[in-house]
């Protein structure tokens, strides 16, 4: 080649390299590669903790930066369903309880379940300092607060079930959660049935004591998608999946740091946030068969109440909500 056919080559060779790298930068995500949507969106919640580390270490954009999947961030407040949030479109991930995820699969809802981010203790029913009431009984014809349709109303049922007691013995005030709190201090309530960070926060500055507390009635945190984004996106739910797995490992790591992001990103204090934590269980990802058997044990409650269908199969249920499969992809 001559100097100065060369010479006359190097802009035409700019002009390709430049418009190839344009032509690049405007293409969708996924056109070189498997499918992407054009976002990702995300919900963060101050009942999953590893959503606000894994929003403000910006690990997922980190992770889609290279697919051109810009990843957006959902506030879910205090006592709103997350299933809804997902129902409607409004994010293609959501953290919720285990048993708010199932009562939604029973009812027809295309969730998918394909992670589990901690074994919390949702919530416990409390009392005031100087309350009379040492147990659930010693409540009959009492008053009690819950938020209807949440995983403290729900513990409350199974609780008042458990302790032979019904519904009808009690009267619940259906309260959101701040309202609960305030009633019980007013002694408008004789008991609620709140949930964290109020739970805590009471305790440690109100002097709330908890006459009632189960493990088997907190079901597990479920992080959840939609049957048609994890079928048409699925190396998209799985790298989700991984990231979440990077932030469970760095908490259970650093949990003086968790509790002090988890501080800092929701306004409570550091004592609050550490009482918080100390009671999530980060050690796996994965259920094992007495998580999901709470779930099942709790099916003839609900069709009681009315909010799964009568007749409901449990075990089919259960088993089209969970795919943990997206944990072993790489």
């Amino acid at each position: 080649m001559s100097f100065w056919r060369a010479i006359m080559l190097k802009p035409l060779c700019a002009v390709i390299v430049c418009s190839t790298a344009l032509f690049g930068m405007m293409m969708p995500p996924g056109v070189y590669g498997v499918p992407m949507p054009s976002s990702l969106r995300m919900d963060y919640t101050e009942y999953n903790q590893l959503s606000i580390v894994l929003k403000k270490f910006g690990w997922l954009e980190q992770e889609f930066k290279a697919d051109n999947l810009p990843v957006s961030w959902i506030y879910r407040g205090k006592g709103e369903d997350g299933i809804k949030y997902l129902a409607k479109g409004t994010v293609d991930f959501v953290s919720v309880d285990a048993l708010g995820a199932f009562i939604s699969k029973a009812n027809g809802h295309p969730v998918k379940t394909v992670y589990m981010f901690s074994r919390p203790e949702w919530t416990m029913l409390l009392v005031t300092r100087d309350s009379p009431y040492n147990s659930l009984v010693e409540l009959k014809g009492k008053k009690i607060a819950a938020l209807t349709e949440s995983y403290p109303w729900y513990f409350l049922l199974r609780a008042l079930h458990k302790s032979g007691l019904r519904k009808g013995d009690v009267t619940i005030l259906p309260l959101q959660l701040p309202d609960g709190r305030t009633a019980l201090e007013e002694l408008r309530v004789d008991a609620w049935v709140g949930a964290e960070p109020f739970i805590a926060t009471s305790r440690l500055e109100s002097g709330f004591r908890a006459i009632y507390r189960n493990p088997e009635y907190n079901s597990s945190g479920f992080l959840n998608t939609t049957e048609a984004f994890a079928a048409k996106y699925p190396e998209v739910v799985a790298r989700v999946v991984r990231i979440y797995e990077m932030v469970r490992k760095w908490a259970i790591r650093h949990p003086d740091e968790l509790a002090e992001i988890y501080a800092d990103e929701t306004g409570i204090s550091l004592p609050v946030a550490q009482l918080i934590i100390s009671q999530i269980d980060l050690s796996r990802p994965l259920p094992n068969r007495s998580d999901l058997k709470i779930l099942m044990d709790a099916a003839p409650l609900l069709e009681a109440e009315k909010l799964i269908k009568q007749g409901t199969a449990v075990e089919r249920v259960v088993g089209d909500l969970v795919d943990f499969s997206y944990l072993t992809q790489k």
